[in-house]
């Protein structure tokens, strides 16, 4: 089975490295506050190129998100059913992620809270997410 290669750049590799050692990183403009994912050279909002990573604190909230009942690749086909989220970090970068604990999207609500899950998965850790039980 073919899964998508990543490919890991000079920008993105401190984003990999982070999560291969636990925790998840975004990127932090010096010069406007911005922080962002995924991993770029310029700030996205005012376009500087000097920024640094800083670690996320692994909350965050749903935005929006999809549960998919087809595989539109070969490798998600025994994962049917399963979700699409984006997600908001409480810092403010967004990913789109899963939420490891509701693939059928049960519970699913938008700001529902979130807490960070890292997974290995096609032999890469990812950052994921569940669900905050109140």
């Amino acid at each position: 089975m073919s899964v998508p290669e990543i490919i890991e750049t000079a920008v993105s590799a401190p984003y990999w490295q982070a999560l291969a050692a636990g925790r998840l990183d975004f990127q932090y403009c010096r010069a406007c506050g911005h922080g962002w994912l995924p991993a770029r050279a310029q700030c996205p909002a005012c376009l500087s190129d000097d920024s640094e990573w800083r670690p996320a604190s692994g909350r965050g909230r749903i935005v929006s998100w999809v549960v998919y009942h087809k595989a539109y690749a070969p490798h998600l086909a025994e994962r049917v059913p399963y979700n699409v989220a984006v997600v908001e970090l409480v810092e403010g970068p967004r990913l789109m992620t899963n939420i490891v604990d509701r693939p059928d999207g049960q519970g699913l609500a938008v700001d529902a809270p979130l807490e960070l899950v890292i997974e290995t998965d096609f032999g890469r850790a990812l950052p994921r997410f569940r669900l905050v039980e109140a």
